[in-house]
């Protein structure tokens, strides 16, 4: 690599440059290195089939129509089919063998940014849009095939072909190629002005059609809310803001890029110009070979092309770099919760769960002040309080998708973040209101729980979770799809289906966010059920916002702010009044207030 560095500094650019095209280089040149090679030598081959054609012109005007030697009319157009079945087989090869280590780069970029965003923690998803983790997984990967195939076209293909037809061009005529390359400076000058500016609109440019994905992707995702609400106009004008913004940045970076072709045309004229004249009056006065002549500006007009991608490559390149730096930016994102060095593997069949006077705040404002509970083993304990009040925080701190500010998160006795992350995680099982489903089949979905699951522990899992009947009347059964976010089912199903999962995973710790909410009496009763199954043997947290679903919890815990503020079970709470008895009021305010005094 520091071959690289040193012999192309001056031609890339700067060190800012080179760094991720460097690593780009290492990372992914050498698995193909010997792919590459054949390309090269197949590039290589081509360039001089390329100057072989201009080569030839010589004999094809002194030979042919100065000499009138007809002997060699078929000898030199033979040499003719030859030279160009050669170059059209080159050709064919090296570009058959780049798109196979093109598609064979994008999809082994995009495995690397998709585990890499797999490891990521919750904010890694708070800080980036979906729609900039699609764009980046999709178009970066692409990005850093484009860099590579373009240094390697110009440099196989363009920058050989330039030195055979310029070494032509110096064997037919010195003098007239030496002041040929004098417009070199004045184009190296002129592109390299214009690539500041087009390296900030490029990274504009992919940020907002980041943003074009990002809309779309919610007006799918929340078409009903859409509908329902008539955000038709909203969100189209949002979008076109969006769609116009990439056209002007469009526009400014092929804007950009055009400048370099009247810069390249007007030199390339001149120089075309100044040789026609120079070989012109060469021939006119001095009898200078015409063959010589033609072959030159044969050689001359065919070399402008890859001239001219050559003029350019700094200005594609850079744009490919945008890419690349984003793509660079995903896979050296590290997540700011991870395991401890020293952790260790989280084994347990059951759970204590402490709460040692943790503190947590998202960003300056604090959510937990102190708080300090504990979940007996196989207990049911109940978090319940206004909105606001840290409860679905001690979901996410159990889970350990962050790490308090201060205090401790202890399981039997041991600080969770002794544990490793992932192996914390396996003993924890979670159902939540907003149930997710992949779309997948419904067998896949309650295997998510416990991927080595077999089908009758899947099919048992089912039965408990009070859900076998309803897939067993669906058209495929187990092997039925949910569709997109479990779309082809109620909410009642989704939920039991989830339940399954949970059953299925068999973690001593269960969480259970508003799991029965919005549902009718009926899907209650049935998840009602599948819970009491589910809740057995196991260390449960339950989040509910209707008290009437947590007067049987051994523990109940009223927070507030961030603190807990009573605790007891219904029957205790009820007879203390204070903020769980006013909660219950408000919720029951259609009863007399002595039953609700009752309970």
């Amino acid at each position: 690599m520091s071959f690289l560095k040193d012999r192309f500094a001056g031609f890339i650019g700067p060190e800012q440059k080179l760094g991720p095209l460097v690593r780009l280089f290492r990372a992914n040149f050498r698995p193909y290195a010997r792919r590459y090679a054949f390309a090269l030598s197949m590039m290589v081959i081509a360039a001089l089939a390329t100057a072989g054609s201009a080569y030839i012109i010589k004999d094809i005007i002194n030979k042919i129509f100065i000499d009138k030697d007809g002997a060699l009319v078929f000898v030199i157009a033979g040499a003719i089919v030859f030279i160009y079945l050669v170059k059209g087989f080159a050709t064919y090869f090296s570009s058959v063998t780049l798109t196979k280590i093109g598609n064979s780069m994008v999809a082994r970029l995009q495995r690397q940014l998709y585990d890499a965003v797999l490891r990521q923690d919750i904010v890694f998803f708070q800080r980036h849009a979906l729609g900039d983790i699609m764009v980046r997984i999709s178009q970066n990967a692409s990005a850093a095939r484009a860099a590579i195939d373009l240094i390697v076209l110009s440099l196989g293909r363009d920058l050989f072909t330039l030195v055979s037809l310029v070494a032509v061009m110096v064997v037919q005529n010195p003098i007239m190629s030496g002041l040929s390359l004098l417009i070199a400076p004045p184009a190296i000058y002129g592109i390299t002005h214009l690539l500041k500016k087009v390296r900030t609109a490029a990274r504009k440019e992919v940020v907002t059609s980041a943003q074009i994905v990002t809309i779309v992707q919610e007006s799918v995702q929340g078409i009903r809310v859409v509908k329902s609400f008539g955000l038709e106009d909203r969100l189209r004008a949002a979008f076109n803001v969006a769609t116009g913004n990439v056209e002007t940045l469009s526009n400014r970076i092929a804007t950009l890029g055009a400048r370099s072709s009247p810069l390249m045309e007007t030199l390339g004229g001149l120089a075309i110009a100044f040789v026609v004249m120079f070989g012109g009056y060469q021939i006119v006065h001095y009898n200078a070979d015409p063959g010589a002549f033609f072959s030159f500006i044969t050689a001359l007009l065919m070399a402008y092309e890859p001239a001219k991608r050559l003029a350019r490559f700094n200005l594609d390149l850079e744009k490919a770099l945008v890419g690349v730096r984003m793509m660079y930016e995903v896979l050296d994102e590290v997540p700011e919760l991870q395991s401890a060095p020293d952790a260790v593997e989280a084994k347990f069949d059951s759970a204590a769960v402490t709460f040692d006077r943790v503190d947590f705040a998202y960003g300056e404002a604090p959510v937990l002040k102190g708080l300090s509970l504990t979940a007996p083993e196989n207990s049911v304990v109940a978090l319940v309080g206004p909105s606001g009040a840290g409860k679905s925080t001690v979901f996410s701190l159990v889970e350990r998708f962050y790490d308090p500010t201060g205090g401790a998160v202890l399981v039997n006795g041991t600080d969770i973040r002794r544990f490793t992350v992932e192996s914390l995680r396996r003993h924890v099982a979670l159902v939540t209101q907003d149930t997710f489903l992949f779309d997948g089949s419904v067998a896949a979905n309650i295997a998510d729980g416990r991927p080595d699951a077999s089908r009758a522990e899947i099919e048992a899992a089912a039965r408990d979770a009070n859900a076998y009947d309803f897939i067993m009347a669906m058209p495929d059964g187990f092997d039925s799809r949910v569709g997109e976010g479990g779309g082809n089912l109620s909410g009642g199903q989704r939920q039991r289906i989830a339940i399954a999962r949970a059953i299925l995973r068999q973690a001593p710790i269960l969480l259970l966010d508003e799991a029965t909410s919005a549902l009718d009496a009926q899907a209650e009763r049935d998840i009602q059920e599948a819970l009491g199954r589910l809740m057995k043997g196991r260390t449960t947290f339950v989040i509910a916002h209707r008290l009437a679903t947590v007067r049987d919890a051994d523990i109940i815990y009223v927070m507030d702010k961030g603190e807990v503020v009573q605790k007891g079970n219904h029957e205790q709470l009820m007879a203390e009044g204070g903020l769980y008895a006013h909660l219950r009021a408000l919720q029951f305010k259609d009863e007399k207030p002595d039953a609700v005094a009752a309970g």
